[in-house]
């Protein structure tokens, strides 16, 4: 063993060590079975994801993206091994008294947390008829909903067979990140007027289409909620000095120019930066491209199914009822204009995702005009805290151990805190809008013993990786008979 970090996600993989997702996808076209290896991954490394065997951070908590990304791809993930370092420069993994290359094989343990020099033997899974059995006791007894996080075709399918029963968190921005997409993205991003945005956008608008057809078909009726544009526009942009000037060139925009524009977009914090409702408000012409793609990919795939589709749109980061109103007269603009444009009548529903303290705390004012709530328990738990989810896991271990904390709340819900604003949020809300829709979409809606308070708390739907689907139906059924509201 060279090391020990977090059980990200579970199972095993074997491969060889490459740094970059290029490198992934290059190695699996070759037949190559790879780990990539990275200080920690971003919404840009998710074509190398989809390359490797599994995935090795050495930064990076239960809830980084690299661990989120992983469950919802069912690959093993290993994150925060903070003993072992990334060599870019000379593309070596260092441990301790252990020097490995680029190409040398290595071992990770998604379930235990370690990593492992050379091959290990495993076994593959298998599920049994009893599965199924317990799984339709489940579905019997539970009240709560389960949905899936899933923006891919590959994850919505892999949700649906587990039972699945809608989508509960659609992230739009991993959809922007691979081929021509990244390209018209990085084009809208670095246009400095209305226009050249809006023509970047123009060329986005037909792929997020299709995206959102594929997904209805594929939910065939089940609800599905997509959370508009989050991440900070910093995050589509290349790092390397290599990088710019390739991305610089495919542009046709001067290297030192396009490094302008990309200081000019950085960010002390950009988790609390310019994101989300945010970046809707300063560029609403984003919200109308996402706005156009979700309401005819309704009427279209309503068409081909046969089954109504009925798009739940959610906006990130609110704070302020007001930020709302902005957003939502934006998207109700466009989907009077697609009606007219079809003649078919489209249902949909305009929510917020609680994820800020101030939002859950003034959720009577913004429930009148969000429709749903879902909670975003991971950046809802970071803003609680002021504790960043990908850096705390430098700490948290030495809290667990000395008793300062008893468990991670990255992983199990903080009841007393983080749970506390859930429960005023969902009673604020409700005494404004008695029939207002609550879910859960961060991760600890597939932690049984947060599922456990979300029974309490009488939230509609849990939402969670497409893997962890069957825990979350069983952890819901449990709950109910738990908290004896049996069905």
């Amino acid at each position: 063993m060279i090391g020990s970090g977090l059980p990200a996600s579970p199972g095993a993989a074997s491969g060889e060590i490459v740094f970059t997702s290029e490198s992934a996808v290059a190695a699996e076209k070759e037949g190559r079975k790879v780990i990539l290896v990275r200080t920690e991954t971003s919404p840009e490394d998710i074509h190398g994801m989809h390359a490797a065997q599994g995935i090795l951070t050495t930064r990076g908590g239960m809830t980084s993206h690299a661990a989120v990304v992983a469950r919802g791809m069912g690959l093993p993930c290993v994150c925060g091994v903070g003993s072992l370092r990334v060599d870019m420069r000379n593309r070596e993994l260092i441990a301790p008294g252990v020097k490995l290359k680029e190409g040398d094989i290595i071992s990770i343990d998604g379930s235990s947390g370690h990593v492992l020099k050379g091959y290990q033997p495993m076994l593959q899974p298998e599920l049994s008829g009893d599965f199924e059995r317990i799984m339709a006791w489940a579905d019997r007894i539970r009240r709560m909903r389960v949905r899936t996080n899933a923006e891919t075709p590959a994850d919505a399918r892999a949700a649906r067979a587990f039972g699945a029963e809608g989508i509960g968190l659609c992230r739009t921005e991993h959809m922007f990140f691979e081929g021509d997409r990244i390209a018209a993205m990085r084009e809208m991003i670095i246009a400095e007027t209305v226009d050249k945005r809006r023509a970047a956008l123009n060329k986005l608008l037909p792929m997020q289409k299709d995206d959102f057809v594929e997904l209805f078909e594929i939910m065939h009726g089940l609800p599905v909620t997509i959370r508009l544009l989050d991440p900070p526009l910093h995050e589509f942009l290349p790092k390397s000095e290599e990088e710019i000037d390739e991305v610089a060139a495919t542009l046709g925009m001067e290297p030192i120019h396009f490094r302008e524009r990309i200081e000019a977009l950085h960010e002390f914090n950009p988790m609390l930066g310019h994101r989300g409702c945010r970046l809707h408000i300063s560029h609403p012409e984003i919200v109308e491209m996402q706005a156009r793609a979700i309401f005819e990919a309704a009427v279209e795939a309503a068409r081909k199914t046969g089954e109504p589709v009925e798009p739940e749109i959610m906006v990130p980061v609110v704070g302020l009822k007001s930020e709302l109103d902005y957003v939502k007269a934006r998207i109700d603009e466009v989907a009077r204009s697609v009606i007219a444009e079809s003649g078919l009548k489209i249902a949909y529903l305009v929510g917020t995702m609680i994820e800020l303290p101030r939002a859950a705390l003034r959720a009577h004012v913004i429930a009148e005009v969000a429709e749903f709530f879902s909670y975003g328990t991971n950046d809802l738990t970071q803003t609680t805290f002021g504790m960043s989810r990908d850096d705390a896991s430098s700490f948290l271990p030495t809290y667990m151990q000395k008793g300062i904390i008893e468990r991670d709340p990255f992983v199990n819900l903080d009841f007393d805190g983080v749970g506390e604003l859930i429960q005023i949020a969902a009673e604020r809300g409700r005494r404004t809008r008695p029939g207002l829709k609550l879910g859960i979409c961060g991760e600890h809606g597939g932690d049984p013993v947060s599922i456990n308070y979300c029974e309490q708390w009488g939230l509609d739907y849990v939402s969670c990786s497409p893997f962890r689907v069957p825990i979350a139906k069983l952890a819901a059924a449990q709950a109910t008979i738990r908290n004896g509201k049996k069905r």
